[in-house]
């Protein structure tokens, strides 16, 4: 996988995981503000059944979609980035990404490797001694 097309998928995935929470939680702000949730306290112990009810469940259910299929994007963009920093001949932003990846910093790695990383894709330029005299 190319570091453009990675890129790509990164950036896709992060525009749909904020796409998503923002539907979640207008759904949410709007069930709550059309008293569609019935309240005992600060519980929810019901919901009142209306055509309003179903759109903001409908709404809350497209974002959680949304959002996860953001995270599975990321997660194969982050394996993307794995295997294409595994072809570069220094391993350094392999391990990189793999051991922030492990310890959940991921996020960080993939920004680091989207801003700075190398292609591992690309035929590196053969390198060209002088001819001796």
């Amino acid at each position: 996988m190319s570091k453009t097309t990675v890129t790509k998928l990164f950036i896709g995935s992060i525009i749909a995981a904020i796409a998503g929470a923002i539907l979640a939680v207008t759904g949410v702000w709007i069930a709550i503000a059309n008293d569609v949730f019935v309240m005992n306290g600060n519980e929810v112990v019901g919901v009142r059944g209306s055509a309003l009810a179903w759109f903001t469940l409908g709404l809350g259910v497209v974002g959680a979609i949304a959002f996860a299929g953001a995270m599975i994007g990321g997660l194969v963009s982050w394996i993307g980035a794995l295997l294409n920093t595994s072809q570069l001949e220094s391993k350094t932003w392999f391990l990189v990404l793999l051991l922030l990846g492990i310890f959940s910093f991921g996020f960080v790695a993939m920004i680091a490797y989207v801003v700075a990383g190398p292609d591992g894709t690309r035929q590196a330029e053969p390198r060209s001694a002088p001819v001796p005299a």
